[in-house]
């Protein structure tokens, strides 16, 4: 079989992980979203597999197959997250949006059901979330949606500034609530607060 360029084994390696995790083949629009490309280009990079013979698919959803599995290489077992500046576990902090680099994680501790998502790492700053296990300094991975259940820790966004909280409701507002008795709750209208994502994963560098 022909060689591959870098991104055609990325995807390669990741729908080999997303099969592994989710029991399923990922749809074109799911690659598309993990690689924050377009649909085409995805469709592109699955055919030039499919002509490379890695995979078969179909046109129906969820064709995907993988011909054999992936040669393991040094990125197989890491997936490489982005980390997208920091998140305040205190009061709100301004967004950023600059890329610092990125997280490197083992794809097996992940939970399952990530696995259609895209993900995104944030720097912690402050202590509000101490009890939760979350320290200053620490890097919370979470995975990018505007829904989230009652309970979740999640990276909310209130007036183009983020925070990490626990995510609750009190009437008809939402608290965002501290893991630190120290901190108070923040308490806003409903259409005041974005959901950016629901943090999954934590990185800690002693």
């Amino acid at each position: 079989m022909k060689g591959l360029t870098d991104k055609q084994q990325a995807m390669l390696d990741y729908t080999a992980y997303f099969m592994r995790t989710e029991g399923m083949a990922p749809t074109v629009y799911e690659l598309a979203e993990h690689f924050g490309i377009k649909s085409a280009t995805s469709l592109a990079h699955l055919r030039a597999l499919q002509r490379k013979g890695y995979v078969t698919r179909s046109s129906k959803a969820r064709s995907l197959a993988l011909v054999h599995s992936p040669t393991p290489n040094r990125d197989e077992l890491v997936l490489r997250v982005p980390l997208l500046g920091r998140v305040s576990a205190g009061v709100p902090l301004m967004a950023e949006q600059q890329l610092e680099g990125e997280v490197m994680l083992d794809p097996s501790r992940l939970p399952a059901g990530t696995g259609g998502h895209r993900l995104f790492g944030l720097r912690v700053t402050g202590e509000s979330m101490r009890d939760a296990g979350i320290l200053d300094g620490d890097i919370v991975v979470a995975k990018q949606t505007n829904q989230a259940a009652i309970g979740d820790v999640v990276v909310a966004m209130v007036d183009n500034e983020t925070t990490v909280k626990t995510l609750y409701m009190d009437g008809r507002m939402v608290e965002l609530r501290a893991a630190n008795p120290a901190y108070r709750s923040l308490f806003y209208p409903l259409d005041k607060v974005g959901i950016q994502g629901v943090v999954i994963a934590l990185q800690r560098t002693y």
